[in-house]
């Protein structure tokens, strides 16, 4: 049994069966949610963001709802145990909040059709399984241009977890987007092979100050990069959450998530028996990724600018990844005239030009 559209429409009994999935979560008629982080939580960053769409989820629905949350998992072997657990227990909808647990997903998923699955940052769609994910690119394109009203050096920092399209797509945006304040700026990029990874990440951050970069953005789960900067006296950008506490003089801004949609969306589908399979890709428009207060530093006609970019980016206005546009090596990735399709924004495996680095 699935629990897509087209088996909602073929016939009384199949909708019967279908629209079952909600209703056996619990004999209460409870539904049982279930969520699995990649990273231990945290009182900000990309755990803290999933975690208030848990709480969105119980504001909306109180007692319809049981929660069960388990943090902290990134092996494969862990993660498919506990999605097979949850699975097994009741949890009718099952949200995993990390690339890195799509293999677990995937191969669990087919097991328990009745399940509805949410995989945040994957790739891969099966009959129970979809995915939602933001628009990283467009906060990033916009935090870009700040940075390249602020920098001195024309040299920007950028640590990623992993070379994943995820994270090389918002790096290459951020680029992007100072270049276009000045094309001659550059940026070093260092990736950490870990979501969470506090020592590796603050010697990344001081190695890349130590270069030259005065403005450092990091897409991690942490606020290193936002400390770093600040003890160093160079500017930052904050990736999540609004990591202003740790760089109340260096955050220039922060490029929010805000999953409440998407989890609300989610829940509210599969109690009135309307879950389907589909893949959600929202941005600034949506409000699914936002921008944190613009600091008074930038001068204030940049942050005029800045605000009006916002609106720009996200109604298509303003396109990050405009031609012409090349990779790191001298390919040309988008000529001139042209934009970037979805699709290949979604898979961008390449290093923009002045991005200093590479993905091996």
């Amino acid at each position: 049994m699935t629990i897509n559209r087209r088996t909602l429409l073929q016939g009384t009994a199949a909708l019967a069966g279908t629209l079952a999935l909600p209703r056996l979560a619990s004999a209460e008629g409870v539904l049982k949610i279930g969520q699995v982080n990649a990273s231990p939580a945290a009182d900000i960053g990309w755990a803290k963001q999933h975690a208030l769409g848990i709480e969105a989820i119980k504001a909306e629905f109180g007692d319809r709802v049981e929660v069960t949350v388990v943090d902290n998992t990134f092996l494969p072997q862990d993660a498919e145990r506990v999605f097979r657990e949850m699975a097994a227990t009741g949890h009718g909808l099952i949200f995993g909040t990390s690339f890195s647990l799509g293999a677990p997903m995937q191969k669990v998923a087919p097991r328990f059709p009745d399940v509805a699955w949410e995989h945040c940052s994957g790739i891969v769609h099966l009959d129970n399984l979809a995915t939602f994910e933001a628009k990283y690119y467009e906060g990033m394109y916009v935090a870009g241009v700040a940075a390249g009203h602020m920098t001195k050096t024309g040299k920007l920092g950028f640590i990623g977890g992993f070379p994943i399209p995820d994270i090389v797509g918002p790096g290459n945006a951020f680029l992007l987007g100072a270049q276009s304040v000045n094309p001659e700026i550059t940026c070093n990029a260092v990736f950490l092979n870990s979501w969470f990874d506090p020592g590796k990440e603050k010697e990344a951050a001081s190695a890349l100050i130590a270069q030259g970069a005065d403005v450092l953005l990091g897409m991690t789960d942490t606020g290193v990069a936002v400390q770093t900067a600040q003890e160093k006296g160079v500017f930052s950008v904050g990736y999540a959450s609004d990591l202003i506490s740790f760089g109340p003089d260096s955050q220039l801004t922060s490029v929010v998530l805000d999953w409440s949609k998407d989890y609300v969306g989610a829940a509210r589908a599969v109690l009135d028996g309307t879950w389907e399979t589909e893949s959600a890709w929202d941005g600034l428009a949506a409000g699914v990724v936002t921008m944190a207060p613009f600091h008074e530093a930038i001068p204030a006609e940049v942050r005029a600018e800045l605000e009006a970019l916002v609106v720009a980016v996200g109604s298509g206005e303003v396109q990050p990844y405009a031609g012409p546009i090349s990779d790191n090596a001298g390919n040309e990735i988008v000529p001139a005239g042209e934009v970037l399709s979805d699709g290949d924004v979604r898979g961008i495996d390449w290093l923009t030009a002045g991005m200093i680095g590479t993905l091996g």
